[in-house]
């Protein structure tokens, strides 16, 4: 009798491993769509994932980029990157943190022409008709660095809107958002924009398009974390994030922004009331709940110690191209290690004229249990 018993139990055991597996499996399915079924009770937060920086990012063409390397010699070389778009970043590289620079254009038009081009013989209108529309605009850096594989924030959104409904059951997709209104030098005057000052009305606009693509049970929002709690920082660090059978399908926001930006976007909305992204807010507020540590190497312990409490973290494993042209991965190595959930790069795949510089999770799943906090999330059940 015993010995069915532990026979029944190996298979009980061989079978909740299987099905974890599943739950967390890699690239080879990124559609994540597997059951809700048992490892669903860990929360979103006892999760690593893997994002890209500036994600819809197209390195500029190389007559423009080597006119980059002569006047800015230094900043150019941390231009030379490009993203794929984002559908497939999430199929091909098993993306599921993705981050968006948004300029605003409530009239349209503002970034339709490109002054630059014109010192190539070409003429200024871009021709891009989704530039003469009004609304938010997504690209790096006006006139000199604005290729970009969608150009206005709702065709990005919807592009992501897209890949999520025709993957239903993935895991939660994080939106970083960075509101953009910094001007820049034009040494030839050439006629450079000057960016909008991105005030309340803007930042109310990024709410606005978001909701303007996805129904609300498709968001993740701040009321949804919060609950019935006074705030929501009480709320992550007491009950904390939703289990992955609330989240899965479901798509979260956040404002990359501190300082003015954060404070309006803030400001009658305590605790993120009725608002759409989460802010990086420090420990000890009431809108604390995620949390940036761009560097890894930084303060060490710093971004473990925030996962121990229930904050979920973005870090970076590399920035402006510098570790994949050395192949360097001490910061890749301390971003896995350190607990944060959200792992960015600018190198899912290999850049062959850099290095075979790299960041995956181990396996190369597309999301992996928390090495910090992994709840009843085991990596036994990931083997």
């Amino acid at each position: 009798m015993s010995h069915l018993i532990l026979t029944g139990r190996a298979a009980v055991f061989a079978l909740t491993s299987a099905v974890l597996a599943s739950l967390l499996m890699g690239c080879n399915d990124s559609s994540d769509s597997s059951p809700l079924v048992l490892g669903d009770d860990i929360q979103m937060n006892q999760v690593q994932y893997l994002g890209s920086h500036n994600s819809y990012h197209v390195r500029a063409q190389q007559d423009l980029f080597d006119l980059l390397l002569a006047f800015i010699p230094d900043v150019a070389p941390t231009l030379d990157y490009t993203h794929v778009p984002l559908q497939e970043q999430f199929d091909a590289q098993g993306i599921r943190q993705i981050e968006l620079d948004v300029f605003d254009d409530p009239q349209g038009k503002l970034y339709a022409n490109r002054a630059a081009r014109t010192l190539f013989g070409e003429p200024a209108a871009s021709g891009i008709a989704e530039l003469d529309e009004p609304g938010l605009k997504v690209l790096h850096v006006q006139e000199i660095d604005f290729e970009t594989t969608c150009y206005t924030f709702v065709s990005c959104l919807t592009q992501i809107r897209t890949w999520s409904d025709d993957h239903p059951g993935h895991l939660p997709i994080m939106v970083l958002v960075e509101a953009k209104d910094e001007a820049i030098p034009d040494p030839l005057s050439l006629g450079f924009v000057t960016p909008l000052p991105f005030g309340l009305d803007a930042l109310n606009r990024i709410d606005a398009e978001i909701r303007s693509v996805f129904p609300r049970e498709q968001l993740l929002v701040p009321d949804d974390v919060r609950g019935d709690e006074v705030t929501l920082e009480l709320a992550v660090l007491t009950r904390g994030w939703p289990r992955l059978s609330q989240a899965r399908g479901k798509i979260m926001f956040a404002l990359d922004n501190g300082g003015e930006p954060r404070e309006l976007y803030i400001a009658g909305h305590a605790s993120l009331e009725g608002r759409v992204l989460f802010t990086d807010s420090p420990a000890g507020t009431p809108e604390a709940a995620f949390m940036k540590r761009n560097d890894p190497l930084s303060d060490p312990g710093d971004i473990a110690s925030l996962v121990e409490q229930g904050y979920m973290v973005r870090t970076r494993a590399d920035a402006d191209t510098v570790q994949a042209r050395t192949n360097d991965t001490t910061q890749r190595d301390a971003a896995l290690a350190s607990g944060a959930h959200f792992i960015s790069t600018d190198y899912p795949v290999p850049n062959p004229d850099f290095s075979e510089y790299q960041v995956t999770l181990p396996g190369g799943r597309v999301a992996r249990c928390n090495p910090v906090n992994p709840g009843p999330c085991e990596e036994r059940f990931l083997d």
